[in-house]
């Protein structure tokens, strides 16, 4: 059950990453045909823009991302002993290099993993955390990242967030088209006659305008989903001990949200860190689906 899980969740997120790179191709013809009457161009721009987002994130993902949730890295184990002490076992279990450790001063008990590689990655945990967790539900909680460094999750989630990053950049530009293109566009039509292929076209490039952003989001968040199952599954194997995560999760599930944390970086986090604010796609499963599958294995 644990292995076959494993196996799965990974094809999946291997076909969501496909799908959003499509996505940005997409996005980036509706682009090129709205401002510069080409498809082709538009599609070459938008596959540049994106690899220069996701090479700029992937080079510098740790302090871009620990700046933006006010962590503050924690040098030995002197500072907080206990956490400390548990990522180093955890790592040593999982058998990757010990992540640099941070610590972000919450309530709300959270913690996420981020950076490149096994090699440059990172894990935080809130002070909340830290405060309403015994040892065998901070183990689960640790365990759960290190999976998520393990197995590449943490620069999975940094690709996909520079690539809805370009997404956002393209429907930006893309939006002005009325002003810079579309006087344009419209004396080419009617040099063209008008045809159906341009009004065609024309129809699919302002849709993309309009849904891209929210196709983006959506299989952002089945990403984010699918990684917190698989590396639920992880910290079950590496810790043998389910019921330590089991139990995290419930006290997560019942935790209030946190006071500053930066919203592009929601899906990172154990536990949804907005909680009760209201968003359109939620990049964590249900927590009571979470439990269930844990306590199937």
């Amino acid at each position: 059950m644990l292995y076959q899980q494993i196996q799965s969740n990974k094809r999946r997120t291997i076909v969501l990453l496909f799908v959003f790179f499509i996505l940005v191709a997409l996005v980036g013809a509706a682009v090129g045909y709205l401002l510069l009457n080409s498809l082709e161009t538009g599609v070459v721009v938008a596959i540049v823009i994106g690899a220069i987002y996701t090479i700029i994130m992937v080079s510098n993902s740790t302090n871009v991302v620990m700046a933006m949730n006010h962590g503050h890295e924690i040098k030995n184990a002197d500072q907080y002993p206990e956490l400390w002490h548990t990522v180093e076992d955890m790592a040593m279990v999982a058998q990757v290099p010990m992540p640099r450790v941070f610590i972000i001063d919450d309530d709300s008990p959270n913690a996420f993993a981020t950076g490149n590689n096994p090699e440059h990655s990172a894990v935080a945990a809130t002070t909340g955390l830290l405060k309403i967790m015994n040892r065998s539900e901070l183990e689960g909680v640790i365990a759960h990242e290190m999976s998520h460094v393990r197995n590449y999750d943490i620069r999975i989630s940094t690709i996909a967030l520079a690539l809805a990053a370009a997404i956002t950049l393209l429907t930006n530009i893309g939006g002005n088209w009325w002003f810079w293109g579309s006087g344009d566009r419209r004396r080419n039509d009617d040099r063209n006659g008008g045809g159906g292929l341009q009004i065609l076209l024309l129809v699919f490039s302002i849709l993309m305008m309009v849904l891209a952003p929210l196709a983006a989001a959506a299989i952002q968040m089945a990403i984010s989903r699918n990684r917190e199952y698989l590396a639920d599954a992880g910290s079950a194997e590496l810790t043998r001990n389910p019921q330590g995560l089991i139990s995290a999760l419930r006290k997560l599930g019942n935790a209030q949200p946190m006071k500053d944390v930066d919203s592009s970086s929601a899906a990172l986090y154990i536990s949804n860190p907005l909680k009760n604010k209201e968003r359109l796609f939620d990049t964590h499963p249900p927590i009571a689906e979470r439990i269930d599958r844990l306590e199937k294995m």
